[in-house]
């Protein structure tokens, strides 16, 4: 399976900031380069209780972090849909319909509006209630259909992050891996570290030797350094 990056509009479904740089942080830094478009939308965003001094990330704070990244890897669009304390760590209060069709056809970045050639979201298997229903969100706006009367992204990807291996039931393995340059993991990297209040020492799901680790195990799988494992959904060649 080759994969023209150059040739993508890439959409990248993200419950919270920092969840597209711990999934698709390589994949994002190799298709910019390769001259791809990539967007991201964001499902919601407020104040998080973490382990800071304060500890709170505020709302606030937490956009600025956006604005950064967002520049560093010098998205094409970007949007949240759900802001603020009312649905963030809370989309699961919020019927399926409202969520699948913001995904569908009720946002600047739907599938609708943007027509993106890919698609990437979260595995439904991850612990956390957002991840959960923005997967299955997703599964049901990408629901097949007739392609001439709503746009079917060919390639449809399931995304990966070190905290989903906490699981009731374990997970397939990844059955695409994305072959990244050291350069594409140092950009992924240098992103989480923008996102300044997520990212931790180890040991930690979001700490830089965790990035760079499940990064070298993926590499392994696939015989190469380094790479970004995904799950397949769709692909229409």
């Amino acid at each position: 399976m080759t994969i023209d990056w150059s040739q993508q509009r890439i959409l990248i479904l993200a419950p919270h900031p920092d969840d597209e740089t711990l999934g698709c942080g390589g994949l994002m830094s190799k298709a910019k380069a390769a001259g791809a478009e990539v967007y991201v939308q964001f499902m919601t965003v407020g104040d998080t209780a973490d382990s800071s001094p304060k500890g709170v990330s505020t709302a606030a704070e937490r956009y600025g972090e956006i604005k950064r990244v967002a520049e560093f890897y010098r998205w094409d669009g970007w949007e949240v849909a759900f802001p603020g304390d009312e649905f963030h760590l809370k989309l699961d209060r919020l019927p399926r319909f409202q969520l699948a069709n913001m995904i569908e056809r009720h946002s600047a970045l739907s599938i609708a509006e943007l027509r993106p050639t890919t698609l990437i979201a979260p595995h439904r298997t991850s612990y956390n209630q957002d991840h959960q229903v923005t997967a299955e969100a997703a599964h049901t706006a990408l629901r097949p259909s007739n392609a001439a009367l709503r746009h079917h992204p060919a390639l449809v990807l399931a995304y990966e992050e070190a905290a989903d291996q906490w699981r009731l039931e374990p997970a397939p393995a990844p059955n695409l891996l994305v072959r990244l340059a050291e350069s594409h993991v140092d950009d992924k990297v240098a992103a989480m570290r923008l996102y300044g209040t997520q990212i931790h020492d180890h040991p930690h799901t979001r700490s830089e030797l965790t990035l760079r680790s499940l990064a070298a195990l993926r590499g392994m799988q696939g015989g190469f350094s380094f790479a970004e494992g995904f799950h397949v959904l769709r692909w229409s060649a």
